[in-house]
C-alpha cells in the first residue's frame, strides 16, 4: 500500500437526471453505492451534505469523456457540477475519466439479470461505485492519486 492516503471518499457520477454516490472505506479496501440524488437546484448541497455525514477527505467526480478522448456537453456538465461542489463542500476534488463506468455498471446489472427499466434507480450509483474502485485501485497500485485536481478556469 505504497503512497496510499488513508481517508475516506466519494464518488459521484453526475448525469442528467441523477447523480449517483459511492464512498469507500478509509483503507480504501471496497467502494459501495450511497445513494441516487436527483439532479435538482439541491443536487449539489446534497452531496456536499453526504460528504460531511461521511467525513469524506476528497471527492472524485466522473467526467464523461467520448471514446475518441473528446470533451463533449456531458463534459462541460460534470465540470460545473465538480466545481459548484468544491465551493459547496470545501473538499478538493478529482476529476476521474469515466468513460466505461456507466457501461460497465449496465453490463453488471444486465449480469445480474436485471433490467434496464429496474435498475435505473441504481445504475449511477453503481457507476459511482465502478469509477470509484477503479481509483482507489490505481491510486494504490502505483501510490499516485487518479485523475487531475479541479483548478479554477
Amino acid at each position: 500500500m505504497s503512497g496510499f492516503r488513508r481517508g475516506v471518499r466519494l464518488g459521484v457520477d453526475v448525469g442528467k437526471a441523477r447523480v449517483g454516490v459511492a464512498r469507500c472505506d478509509p483503507d480504501g479496501l471496497l467502494a459501495v453505492p450511497v445513494e441516487t440524488v436527483r439532479r435538482d437546484e439541491h443536487a449539489v448541497a446534497r452531496v456536499a451534505e453526504l460528504a460531511a455525514e461521511y467525513e469524506a477527505m476528497e471527492l472524485l467526480v466522473g467526467l464523461p469523456i467520448s471514446l475518441s478522448g473528446d470533451e463533449t456537453a456531458s463534459t462541460a456538465d460534470a465540470r460545473s457540477f465538480a466545481a459548484e461542489l468544491a465551493a459547496a463542500s470545501g473538499l478538493p476534488v478529482r476529476l476521474v475519466d469515466e468513460r466505461l463506468s456507466t457501461v460497465s455498471a449496465h453490463a453488471a446489472l444486465r449480469d445480474a439479470g436485471r433490467s434496464q427499466r429496474s435498475s435505473r434507480s441504481i445504475v449511477d450509483q453503481l457507476a459511482a461505485v465502478v469509477l470509484l474502485q477503479q481509483a482507489i485501485d490505481v491510486e494504490k497500485s502505483t501510490g499516485i492519486p487518479t485523475g487531475a485536481p479541479l483548478t479554477s478556469p
